[in-house]
């Protein structure tokens, strides 16, 4: 049994919908309730759905030389962020190989939060403070919780002024039912959704509230494990369960570099200097695997570890799978041979089911990206 070093405010009512509080991160997480994980899928597709994600890393960077840490320990330019403003941004090892992504946030001149997920990030960073004026908080008292969907906006209207013109990634310090908190144009669900990041001593009537009141719009709650339908339509990738670290290579140490896992325009333009940026550079054109969708036949889901076959010998493994009721598709993420992946290419998967498949670009479900930037 993993021992939980972190504590979610909204334990209780996980516990109520039928979470057992499995580990990620430290903290007891909702990874499923006793509804259908589907409904979640479609609730976030079509309506709104809330999600506790408050098991993710958030840190505090605060002091004259936070700006110039991040600029060196991320693929990003911060100084192109601005109070209010964040951005995507990845970590390298000095192998160039990724170990973590993040949101940073700016949230002053000399201020910023950094929210990672369950990679090293959070270490290589604690380390890099090491003689510079940097004070880190690692803060568990600020709970994070997702409204995700195409009803969010309307529904958070009602209580938040100007959340309209809020644009993608950004972020405001606000107020919601009276209680401070800061509302963030993000998430990992491919649709139009925001976080709220709240005090542990508010969030638990925060989240009471916004079931109660957007019921009627359709708002659920939804478990965590839902994020894995989504993210398999919208590429949204989830360490280490995409990465060499669970498929590793023979004689290989774990790592797999940007250009891969199709990551590489998390590197700002005409950056070049940053943690692993030799090696980074170095390694444009040696992929030894792509990361690509498939399109299977039939109504089932593929399983993690699903192997794919073409021409007699193995190209790829399924790393998510996922069957939509909406779409009435069956698709999954995964790791692919160069040389197959591309549109079209006929496969077949073997192992928890056995189908035929194609090989299929990603992201399937709005590739454009037109719901998560939309504005008004």
């Amino acid at each position: 049994m993993a021992t939980l070093w972190r504590y979610s405010a909204l334990a209780e009512r996980h516990r109520a919908l039928g979470s057992k509080l499995e580990d990620w991160n430290g903290m007891g997480t909702a990874w499923s309730y006793d509804s259908d994980l589907s409904l979640a899928h479609e609730a976030i597709r079509t309506k709104a759905g809330l999600m506790d994600v408050s098991g993710l890393k958030k840190v505090h960077f605060v002091g004259p030389h936070a700006e110039s840490l991040l600029e060196y320990a991320t693929t990003r330019d911060i100084s192109k962020l601005y109070p209010g403003k964040s951005v995507y941004a990845t970590i390298l090892n000095e192998m160039g190989k990724f170990v973590d992504d993040c949101v940073i946030y700016r949230t002053g001149p000399n201020a910023f939060m950094v929210v990672l997920g369950a990679g090293n990030g959070y270490e290589m960073l604690t380390r890099s403070i090491q003689g510079r004026q940097v004070v880190i908080q690692f803060d568990d008292d600020l709970h994070d919780i997702s409204l995700q969907g195409p009803v969010a906006v309307d529904f958070l209207a009602e209580h938040v002024p100007g959340i309209r013109d809020l644009p993608y990634f950004h972020h405001m310090q606000t107020r919601l039912f009276d209680r401070p908190v800061m509302i963030s144009r993000t998430g990992y669900t491919g649709e139009r959704g925001y976080e709220i990041f709240c005090k542990a001593a508010d969030v638990v009537f925060i989240w009471d509230s916004i079931l109660e009141k957007g019921k009627s719009m359709g708002i659920i709650p939804c478990a965590f494990t839902a994020l894995d339908m989504l993210r398999v339509e919208s590429y949204l990738l989830f360490y280490p369960y995409d990465n060499s670290e669970m498929y590793p290579f023979e004689n290989e140490a774990a790592g797999d570099t940007l250009w891969e896992l199709g990551l590489d325009f998390t590197v700002s333009k005409d950056k070049t200097e940053f943690r692993g940026a030799n090696e980074h550079f170095r390694m444009q054109g040696q992929e030894r695997f792509k990361i690509f969708g498939v399109l299977l036949e039939g109504a089932e889901a593929a399983a993690e570890g699903d192997t794919l076959w073409a021409d007699g010998k193995q190209v790829g493994v399924i790393t998510c799978g996922m069957f939509s009721r909406l779409t009435q598709k069956s698709m999954a993420i995964a790791r692919f041979d160069t040389g197959y992946a591309e549109q079209g290419a006929r496969l077949e998967v073997k192992g928890s089911i056995q189908v035929a498949a194609i090989a299929h670009s990603l992201p399937f479900d709005d590739p454009e990206k037109k719901k998560r930037t939309a504005k008004g």
